[in-house]
């Protein structure tokens, strides 16, 4: 049994462990009973922290996702430029990966996508990414064009994580950064306004 915990330490443990019985098993296939015997704890006790599976998978996800958008709002991206703020952006991204890959599965898997509640939550993680990139787009262009590039580098980045994921090896963020910002650099800088 596991020792006690202040709730809100509790909370945190529950959501750790949470994240990588769903992001291996999925939602339907994890019952609350498998989150609370990998957390070494009864039933009940989860239930007193997350009253339904539902509502702790959506715990979940919010936690994942603000690990995410923590990891590429670090200030230090903002403050420099160019091509240096390109790589520092794609760097942090693939950090976050690298470095957890059960958040990375359970936002972006086929899981968090079929559930209309849970898309929805996924999507506004989204969208919350294109509004940290947008504003460090710098092209002389309009806000439309500006926009759908934010949302054309998260597609970027979205699709070469999951060849990352899906192919099992560890990776070098640091290389894979460089390899995907020489492009969107490249990208940015020829983008101009289409009349």
């Amino acid at each position: 049994m596991a020792m006690r915990l202040p709730a809100a330490e509790r909370r945190e443990q529950l959501l750790a462990v949470a994240l990588e019985v769903f992001a291996r098993e999925g939602f339907h296939l994890t019952s609350m009973n498998d989150v609370a015997e990998a957390a070494g704890i009864t039933k009940p006790v989860l239930y007193q922290h997350f009253t339904s599976k539902r509502e702790l998978y959506l715990a979940v996800i919010e936690e994942a996702g603000a690990r995410l958008i923590n990891a590429i709002t670090d200030p230090r991206i903002a403050t420099s430029s160019g091509r240096q703020r390109t790589e520092l952006g794609f760097r942090a991204y693939f950090d976050w990966i690298a470095n957890d890959h059960d958040a990375f599965s359970l936002l972006f898997g086929g899981g968090s996508r079929r559930d209309s509640e849970f898309s929805e939550v996924v999507r506004g993680f989204t969208s919350k990414i294109a509004d940290a990139i947008e504003p460090l787009i710098t092209a002389d262009i309009d806000a439309d064009h500006r926009r759908n590039l934010a949302y054309a580098i998260v597609g970027m980045t979205e699709a070469v994580s999951r060849r990352l994921i899906d192919r099992g090896d560890t990776f070098d963020p640091t290389l894979v950064a460089r390899q995907v910002s020489d492009l969107a650099w490249a990208g940015l800088r020829a983008a101009q306004r289409h009349s």
